[in-house]
C-alpha cells in the first residue's frame, strides 16, 4: 500500500521508528478529521428524523455500509474482519447519540406541549431541571 498523493512517507520510506510514529500520528490526526466530518452528518441525521418516520436504527441501512467498507478494505488489501468491528464500534456509538438526542426532542416537545409550549422564565436547556445544556 501507499499513501496518496500530496501526503507523508510509504511505508517503505520510513527507516527509523521515529518516522513511522510520525506518519501513524498524521494519519490518526486525518482519520480524527474524517470522524468529526462524519458526525456532522450523523448530527442532521436526528435533526431530519425528527419528524419520527424513521429511528436511529436502520438495519438495512447499517448493513449497506458495513457491506460497502468490507469491500472497500478487501480492495486497499486491509481486512474487512478489522474495518467490519471499527465500523460497527463506530455506527453503535452513533446510533446511541442518535437516540438520546431524539429521546431529548421527543421528551421537550411533550414537556411543551404539557404546558401548553409555556417555558417562561425558565433557562434554556433542560426545562424540568433547570440545568442548561
Amino acid at each position: 500500500m501507499s499513501t496518496s498523493e500530496g501526503s507523508g512517507r510509504t511505508p517503505k520510506d520510513c527507516f527509523d521508528m521515529s518516522d513511522v510514529r510520525q506518519e501513524i500520528d498524521r494519519i490518526d490526526r486525518a482519520l480524527v478529521d474524517l470522524i468529526a466530518e462524519r458526525f456532522g452528518y450523523v448530527d442532521r441525521a436526528w435533526q431530519l428524523k425528527q419528524d419520527g418516520t424513521e429511528g436511529a436504527v436502520v438495519p438495512w441501512r447499517i448493513q449497506q455500509v458495513i457491506d460497502k467498507v468490507r469491500i472497500r478494505a478487501d480492495e486497499r488489501g486491509v481486512s474487512p474482519a478489522l474495518v467490519e468491528a471499527l465500523w460497527r464500534q463506530m455506527i453503535g456509538w452513533f446510533i446511541q447519540y442518535e437516540e438520546e438526542r431524539l429521546r431529548q426532542h421527543f421528551e421537550s416537545s411533550s414537556d411543551a406541549a404539557t404546558n401548553g409550549g409555556d417555558t417562561a422564565g425558565q433557562p434554556a436547556g433542560d426545562q424540568r431541571s433547570g440545568k442548561s445544556v
